[in-house]
């Protein structure tokens, strides 16, 4: 069995969030969709932009990285080929997360975060 993907969605940094679902909003026409503190998602005819705040500092996780979320249909057959395939470990499936999805994530080579994200119906 396999998992049909749904859509790619990018995680865009900002140093600014606010500022930047407005800019969004008035230049390109997405609106905001919902949100936490410090992370924003937007839409425009079925197509998400995710703005994630973040310090640029040597703190900062995704320094060096973009993120990138792959959205499935279903985690399990997705999950469980990648970790044949030793891409991840058991411990790195989150179910039922806050904002009601099911997904993991790893890093590729060059420190690019990548999540597989199946929204709880």
């Amino acid at each position: 069995m396999t998992s049909k993907f749904r859509h790619i969605t990018p995680v865009l940094p900002t140093s600014n969030l606010k500022r930047d679902i407005k800019w969004y909003h008035d230049q390109l026409g997405f609106n905001y969709y919902m949100g936490q503190e410090d992370y924003a998602v937007l839409n425009r005819d079925d197509q998400w932009v995710h703005l994630q705040w973040h310090a640029d500092t040597d703190e900062d996780p995704l320094r060096g990285g973009s993120v990138m979320k792959i959205f499935v249909d279903d985690i399990h057959p997705i999950f469980e080929e990648l970790l044949e395939r030793g891409t991840v470990t058991k411990d790195k499936l989150r179910m039922q997360t806050p904002w009601n999805t099911n997904e993991f994530g790893f890093y590729d080579l060059n420190k690019n975060a990548i999540f597989f994200v199946a929204d709880i119906v």
